[in-house]
């Protein structure tokens, strides 16, 4: 293990929460992250109990000349929220929800995760659009944007934003709302964590029906998928946006419904959902089934909790991985085929290459409303290579490279931040607009002028 050393400087005696140092019992499970090839080795692992205590990590940390990491789900594949020798401010000791009918918003701490959100909102007849993976963390997936089941119909999480409690750079615990800050709540929709510690999230909730006719239709990557898969595009891009989706290529998994001699081959799956009222759903859904006919159907009624973790189980924890997030101008035929191409190449179990239909509210929403960017793009391709062992490395970063081939004819050039591996500058940049990304660094330069906050995808101050 790496020697690591703190200053001098101590933390404030009135600190409550939990403090882990290197060769503590809980040091090696307190700083992993959910990408295994991330393996960094903080000086000292905070978990706070109450904003004091953040306010004193942050203080600390700026005042030792530390590099400071916040952690709430921990799902960011370019290990954004862990570092090496500096202070990891770990949040996942604040887990309160509170939802308000009355208002129409939920309040979630900074260490919430998805699932844990879902389970008190949908108790409430409600949910806000948010991660596909319930362990994913709330505010990550919030402040770098956040495309969700819901997005087609309410729009980004970041749109769902109305509020946040933030500790800034200096230490301060100020409140933003769109009449308090309201240039720095324009940054928290989607700039991540660039510019404090959010300790709550106040998030508009939307009605959502006890039951979704939801699912997976299941067919072979054959000869034949490309019919399919271009008839699921065109009767999607027919289909109300009540009706979410994506297209998946990925092993079948060994799982009671898969017939034991398809475990392990190519296949092609769609995932539906429809979130307007339970009697429209058999025939807003119906043409997808038609699609699919001869093949798996799992389109079932569910809670939404349930098909917001349809996907876990392609989410080990400790698997090394590599993801690209590619905003598309559209789904040619020509990049139909080749995505299907590629998915037939895949190799590891946990492997799967999404397509995301977007649109709906995410484009309607203004361009200008929020740091969020690449609103026009229809759809996003999203590789994600999962692996167990580092021999098979070279293959699956192989394969992620083919799989971005694979779409650049329809590629805008733009890219979802939250879903790439690279925080260079000049990924950073392809997050954003020009015009958004010096507005960002003008707002950086005012809030955090040190750059305290750039273990992330990281926003430079202006000047």
């Amino acid at each position: 293990m790496t020697e690591t050393s703190l200053p001098v400087l101590e933390l404030d005696p009135l600190f409550k929460g939990t403090t882990i140092r290197p060769g503590d019992p809980e040091y090696d499970t307190a700083r992993a992250v959910y990408n295994g090839s991330i393996d960094k080795q903080p000086a000292l692992v905070l978990r706070p109990t109450g904003v004091a205590d953040v306010a004193d990590a942050v203080n600390y940390a700026r005042d030792a000349r530390l590099p400071l990491t916040v952690r709430c789900g921990g799902h960011a594949v370019a290990g954004t929220s862990a570092n090496e020798a500096g202070v990891l401010l770990d949040l996942s000791s604040l887990k309160g929800t509170e939802v308000n009918p009355s208002r129409g918003t939920a309040i979630a701490q900074g260490g919430v995760l998805w699932g844990e959100y879902d389970r008190d909102t949908t108790l409430r007849g409600v949910a806000t659009p948010g991660g596909r993976v319930t362990t994913t963390g709330v505010g990550g997936f919030t402040l770098g944007g956040g495309y969700g089941w819901l997005s087609p119909k309410y729009g980004l999480t970041c749109d769902n934003l109305v509020g946040a409690d933030v500790v800034t750079a200096d230490g301060r615990l100020v409140h933003v709302s769109e009449t308090e800050h309201p240039d720095l709540l324009w940054a928290l929709r989607g700039a991540g964590a660039n510019f404090g510690v959010v300790v709550n999230y106040e998030l508009r909730v939307h009605p959502i029906p006890p039951l979704l006719l939801a699912g997976m239709l299941v067919l072979p990557n054959d000869e034949h998928a490309h019919e399919a898969a271009r008839a699921y595009r065109d009767a999607l891009e027919r289909a109300p946006e009540e009706v979410v989706a994506a297209i998946v290529t990925v092993l079948a998994p060994p799982a009671d419904f898969v017939p034991p001699e398809v475990v392990g081959s190519p296949v092609l799956a769609l995932v539906v959902a429809y979130v307007g009222p339970p009697e429209e759903a058999l025939e807003a859904l119906a043409p997808f089934r038609a699609i699919a006919e001869g093949g798996m159907d799992l389109v079932q009624p569910m809670p939404y909790a349930a098909f917001q973790a349809m996907l876990d189980g392609f989410a080990p924890k400790g698997w090394l991985n590599y993801h690209r997030g590619l905003h598309l101008q559209g789904l040619s035929d020509v990049t139909v085929d080749r995505f299907l191409e590629v998915g037939a190449e895949i190799h590891s179990p946990m492997t799967q290459g999404i397509v995301f239909r977007h649109g709906g509210a995410v484009a309607r929403i203004p361009e200008d409303s929020a740091a969020a960017s690449h609103r026009d793009a229809a759809y996003m391709a999203h590789p994600i290579a999962c692996w167990a062992t580092p021999e098979e490395t070279d293959d699956e970063m192989g394969w992620v490279s083919r799989f971005t081939d694979a779409f650049a004819a329809d590629r805008t050039g733009g890219v979802y931040l939250n879903f790439e591996p690279g925080t260079s500058p000049a990924d950073v940049h392809a997050g954003f607009s020009p015009e958004k990304y010096a507005r960002l660094a003008a707002l950086k330069a005012t809030w955090d002028p040190g750059n305290l906050f750039r273990s992330n995808h990281n926003i430079e101050p202006a000047g």
